[in-house]
């Protein structure tokens, strides 16, 4: 059975869970009616960051662009364009032994394409939610359900998985940001 977090709560992965070694990060979303004209396009990403809070490498930076990362041990299975449907519009593999060692931790985003010209945002999205999958057992790790709290922002960190010595966390964030895509890139040392 899964366990439910709220924005802010952290927990461990794999110190209680030592055969957790794969997982499914799987990401999900609802656009609200909106008559601007534009189909909703949002896209999950994946920021490797190292102990200075940055991406190591351009390959550290996980999206529809950049499907595999170094060592692959983040594997983004492709682009949603639509969100229609039921279940996860996005997911991401995730395996902890292929990890490179200068990265400290993931930051899993979610931000909405071409938002400022089709003048959308996440005020306009719901029922959005993370979920960590055991890749191995099928079964459901952790849900994180995002809420309604976003107005303007274009962009989510919605969650990181980082290391704690020899294992690995899980925390809640649900942080907006304005500037889509281009505004979390500069907050992770990339330059577009």
């Amino acid at each position: 059975m899964a366990i439910n977090l709220v924005k802010g709560q952290k927990i461990d992965l794999t110190k209680g869970n030592p055969a957790l070694k794969k997982v499914i990060i799987g990401l999900g979303w609802d656009t609200n009616k909106y008559s601007g004209g534009f189909d909703f396009d949002l896209d999950a990403s994946v920021f490797l960051v190292g102990s200075n809070g940055r991406t190591n490498h351009d390959e550290d930076f996980i999206f529809y662009n950049n499907l595999k990362s170094r060592n692959e041990a983040v594997i983004h299975t492709g682009d949603n364009r639509t969100g229609e449907g039921d279940g996860d519009d996005e997911q991401i593999l995730l395996e902890f032994a292929k990890m490179p060692a200068d990265v400290e931790k993931m930051a899993v985003t979610v931000t909405i394409h071409e938002a400022i010209e089709r003048g959308q945002n996440f005020g306009q999205v719901s029922n959005a939610y993370v979920r960590v999958i055991n890749k191995d057992t099928g079964e459901d790790v952790l849900r994180y359900d995002l809420g309604e709290d976003f107005s303007i922002e274009t962009a989510i960190v919605v969650c990181e998985i980082y290391r704690n010595g020899a294992d690995w966390k899980f925390s809640a964030v649900g942080s907006g940001f304005q500037g889509g895509l281009a505004a979390l890139c500069k907050n992770y040392g990339l330059d577009v």
